[in-house]
């Protein structure tokens, strides 16, 4: 159905503009959701539609619609908007065709994971009858079809499972929240492993800790890291804020500005959100956009690697059916050599950060940051002595990584974008409030 439609959406467009590109988005989400201890939803949601973006008397035009049966206001939709365009400044996609492999994973059904919901909260209850738990499944399948005048043909298929448990144990004046999640493409869930995770984070915080406003050595977990710092990177390496001179790292290639140990990269073809290529059709890559410390590259789509003078680098991706801009398909940190576990055991008085509130209050286009705990852990004399609260961790990523103290021989995945292990600072600023 899909193929026919994309088809004649392209051969419309192309008799009346110069080129053409069509994105074709399917998706399904099915969520599986328990609040306070019982099931609450079950409600499947659809998404079917088409996103059109032309090149008309040099300029852009874009439309989008749900509505497949209406392909010629589609088309007029988008030559109207060319009419108060930006000039076209780049080319669409070209040369490319790939059929991306359907899946031969069948996810659990609902009545699985309404089973398993169940399971998992009994467990919890077993730990601690207080604690409310909340526990969330989704099963998402995706097909997306890119078509440009200028012979692309890609389509590829995605199926994600991902599940999230989380607990709110309030004590008097005190509420603590914790969770843990796992995304998995092609495989089951590890709903052991997320269990057991939210237990453990219980455990620890089972002791309050205090600590005194100053310079520490602070440990990131993986799952702090990726929420903290991982927009940071994100933001400082995109090719768009170079090219509006908003990047402290514009002019800094091929300049040392971390620590040697440091390298970070992306790689399409690992994790959850692998894909063999972007939102507009251009193939995907790995690559090293710190290598050892040394700023080595920047991550572009179509529109402002042209302005850049510079070819995309697969980087174009679409929310929904929106115009496609820069973004990273996964971020992955190359892990150290050391245990966790002997990070921890070389802090003589430092802070764990596990979870932290929101994304923070940063400057992220200086690369600085500063984030509330959501959960973090006291450290004394390599130990976990308990759980510390009403305390904040502030730093600039420069100053952060030049004092980098080790990176955790073992890494894990963070959802479905970030792959990376724990980082140990040698110093960053922390406030607390008693």
């Amino acid at each position: 159905m899909s193929d026919s439609t994309v088809d004649q959406i392209l051969k419309l467009a192309s008799q009346r503009a110069g080129a053409a590109e069509v994105y074709y988005l399917s998706s399904q989400d099915t969520p599986i959701e328990f609040e306070n201890n019982r099931l609450k939803s079950l409600q499947t949601k659809a998404l079917r539609g088409v996103a059109l973006r032309l090149i008309y008397n040099g300029k852009i035009g874009f439309a989008s619609s749900t509505d497949l049966t209406r392909i010629d206001d589609l088309v007029d939709a988008a030559i109207q908007t060319a009419e108060i365009g930006d000039p076209a400044e780049f080319e669409l996609a070209s040369n490319f065709h790939l059929k991306g492999p359907e899946t031969t994973y069948t996810p659990p059904t609902t009545q699985e994971l309404v089973e398993n919901g169940k399971n998992l909260i009994e467990q919890v209850h077993a730990y601690n009858p207080d604690i409310m738990v909340d526990v969330g499944f989704h099963v998402r399948t995706s097909r997306v079809k890119v078509a440009t005048t200028r012979d692309v043909d890609a389509e590829m298929y995605s199926q994600i499972v991902s599940g999230t448990i989380a607990g709110n144990l309030v004590k008097g004046e005190d509420f603590m929240q914790a969770y843990s999640y796992d995304v998995a493409r092609d495989r089951p869930l590890d709903t052991d492993s997320i269990l057991q995770s939210l237990l453990e984070k219980y455990r620890l915080a089972e002791h309050p800790a205090t600590i005194t406003s100053g310079s520490y050595p602070v440990l990131f977990t993986p799952r702090a890291a990726a929420s903290t710092l991982g927009s940071l990177f994100d933001t400082i390496l995109s090719g768009q804020t170079v090219v509006q001179k908003a990047s402290p790292l514009a002019d800094k290639i091929g300049e040392t500005l971390f620590d040697k140990r440091f390298t970070f990269f992306e790689d399409p073809t690992l994790g959850p959100s692998a894909c063999p290529f972007d939102d507009e059709g251009t193939p995907t890559t790995r690559k090293v956009l710190i290598d050892k410390g040394t700023v080595t590259g920047f991550y572009w789509d179509r529109r402002w690697a042209a302005r850049a003078g510079v070819r995309s680098t697969g980087n174009g991706f679409r929310s929904g059916l929106s115009r496609p801009g820069p973004d990273l398909t996964n971020f992955c940190i190359s892990p150290g050599n050391t245990a966790t576990q002997d990070l921890i055991a070389s802090m003589d008085e430092g802070l764990i950060v596990e979870q932290v509130l929101g994304a923070g209050q940063s400057n992220q286009l200086a690369g600085e940051f500063s984030v509330n705990l959501d959960l973090g852990y006291k450290v004394e004399k390599g130990k976990i002595v308990g759980r510390v609260k009403n305390t904040m961790v502030a730093g600039s990523i420069f100053e952060a990584f030049k004092n980098l103290a080790d990176l955790s021989s073992e890494a894990e995945w963070v959802g479905g974008a970030a792959y990376l292990p724990s980082i140990l600072f040698q110093q960053l600023g922390v406030a607390s409030r008693q």
